[in-house]
């Protein structure tokens, strides 16, 4: 029990950090869309096709706006909402394994 009590911190922490930088991504997703991006820049490329197919997704459900794309900060708060309840559940049942 002791070996999967730490699997499961690690594996919070892991998840911690993924979540973390996913947001970071959106929000460098979200600040090149303000510009005019070189479509042909590695980074933006990045951006583009790791956030798009989830904004896609997103942006299917919420109304148009008048040109304000409010899909990324609805992404965010979702990605904050799924961290605060699975990381801290992950850590209490690997505390409680401990």
């Amino acid at each position: 029990m002791f070996m999967l009590g730490n699997f499961l911190l690690a594996l919070a922490k892991l998840v911690n950090v993924a979540f973390t930088a996913y947001i970071w991504i959106v929000i460098g997703r979200a600040i090149i869309s303000w510009v005019n991006p070189d479509p042909y820049n590695p980074i933006v490329r990045f951006l583009i096709q790791a956030t798009d197919p989830v904004l896609e997704k997103i942006r299917r459900y919420i109304p148009d706006m008048g040109g304000l794309d409010l899909s990324p900060m609805l992404l965010i708060f979702g990605l904050i909402f799924l961290q605060s309840f699975i990381v801290p559940t992950l850590t209490q049942i690997g505390m409680s394994l401990h």
